[in-house]
């Protein structure tokens, strides 16, 4: 309903503008945050606004990969600031001043991206300012385009900043809390991907709480729609269960897991032959050896590395159940991932804590089969009917109104109406 109605908008009124202050954005690879901002970008457009983005140069991303620069629209222009990464450009035998990497290593790129920003809105003169966490240094540039040309500015901060313990350093959280406060105080909406979060910053910023929204992340159709989803290969092969993406020692703790997969192992319900659990793209394969080893689990599970992103959406139709890992300590936060395992229409395990964000859009889409992250006996039991489930050719999959509501498409359709509403 809402996608009818900026599509009528937009065709009945001039094209609007929007300069997209983004960090991450292709080349940039690494982190499935990068989708976010390019998706946006396809889809503005047919929804009634002209994006501009400006980003940095890839000579300041870690890691960059081709398979997404061809998806940004030719008819958009990409403005790209100056910068590096201070870790690996400006550090002596392995050091740098800690004040070089505040809010973050790439600080250095607001002074050239300020400059091009004015440029930009000097001679494209658009409507909005956007920026978008998790670079915290994107909405500082923000802030100060914002401050110079008095611009309406929104202020996606995806995920909470300033948290408890994080950033470790005191400095750099009070650069955060100071960024945070300056966008709750100037910016004329503030988007958060969970309920979670935003209720947080309503509570954290109260004079602010009527101009926080919700727009969840989501999955692209198009991406997915490339190829025709390959058929899972069954018996005699091992059931695969994939864990797609990075296993953060806290925030995914899998000890627990681990000694489920022991239990399970023990009793004869678990054998390399029928089962294996694999990581792609974990980023903490050593630690997930150590625990393999620890509870005699490595024949259970393997280790995979990174794959191009289609590629990666590809294995996650193929394999036979989809793994999620939430710990509590991230109740206001979900992994961007998770919708994509809902459009890949797979049986999912969800290991995460049933009051937080992450059970909650599992709960939503049809699925059951949840375990807290730290409960061995509840992974055991969940993984066993996850199991059994498939032995008798019956498993949850995600509801097909839950799949819709994820799409990218209508991700960028409620950042419109955000962006509409912000103008009235």
């Amino acid at each position: 309903m809402a996608t009818v109605e900026l599509l009528s908008q937009s065709k009945g009124g001039m094209m609007k503008k929007i300069l997209m202050v983004a960090f991450h954005f292709p080349p940039f690879s690494g982190s499935s945050g990068v989708q976010r901002t390019l998706r946006f970008v396809q889809h503005f457009p047919a929804l009634g606004w002209q994006p501009l983005v400006l980003s940095a140069q890839a000579l300041a991303f870690e890691k960059i990969s081709p398979d997404l620069l061809s998806e940004v629209p030719e008819s958009v222009l990409v403005e790209r600031a100056f910068a590096l990464d201070t870790a690996r450009h400006l550090q002596l035998k392995g050091r740098y001043l800690g004040w070089m990497a505040r809010p973050d290593r790439w600080v250095s790129w607001q002074f050239d991206a300020v400059r091009r920003g004015l440029q930009l809105i000097k001679v494209h003169q658009p409507d909005v300012i956007w920026s978008t966490y998790p670079i915290a240094s994107a909405h500082a540039i923000a802030s100060v385009l914002q401050q110079k040309t008095k611009l309406p500015w929104v202020a996606d901060f995806r995920d909470p900043m300033a948290q408890d313990g994080y950033p470790s350093d005191p400095k750099t959280w009070q650069c955060y809390q100071a960024i945070e406060a300056d966008a709750a105080s100037r910016a004329k909406a503030c988007v958060f991907t969970t309920p979670g979060a935003t209720r947080m910053y309503q509570a954290r910023y109260p004079l602010a709480a009527s101009r926080m929204r919700v727009v969840e992340n989501g999955y692209d159709e198009e991406s997915f729609a490339l190829r025709p989803a390959p058929k899972p290969v069954l018996s005699p092969n091992p059931f695969i269960l994939l864990h797609s993406g990075l296993v953060y020692p806290s925030e995914r703790d899998p000890t627990q897991l681990f000694e489920a997969l022991s239990q399970l192992q023990r009793s004869g319900e678990l054998n390399p032959s029928s089962f294996r659990l694999r990581f792609r793209a974990s980023g903490h394969e050593a630690m997930l050896r150590s625990l393999g080893v620890q509870y005699g689990v490595s024949e259970l599970f393997e280790l995979m590395p990174p794959i191009a992103y289609r590629a990666a959406l590809e294995e996650m139709m193929a394999v036979n159940a989809l793994l999620v890992m939430q710990a509590s300590n991230c109740n206001a936060q979900i992994p961007a991932k998770i919708y994509e395992y809902l459009r890949a229409r797979k049986p999912i395990l969800g290991l995460t804590d049933p009051n937080g964000d992450t059970a909650w859009v599992l709960k939503n889409a049809g699925i059951n089969t949840q375990a807290r992250l730290d409960s061995r006996a509840e992974i055991v039991n969940q993984l066993s009917l996850l199991l059994e489930q498939y032995r008798r050719g019956y498993s949850e999959l995600p509801h097909a109104h839950a799949v819709h509501q994820a799409s990218r498409h209508e991700r960028s359709a409620a950042m419109v109406l955000v962006l509409n509403e912000m103008l009235r």
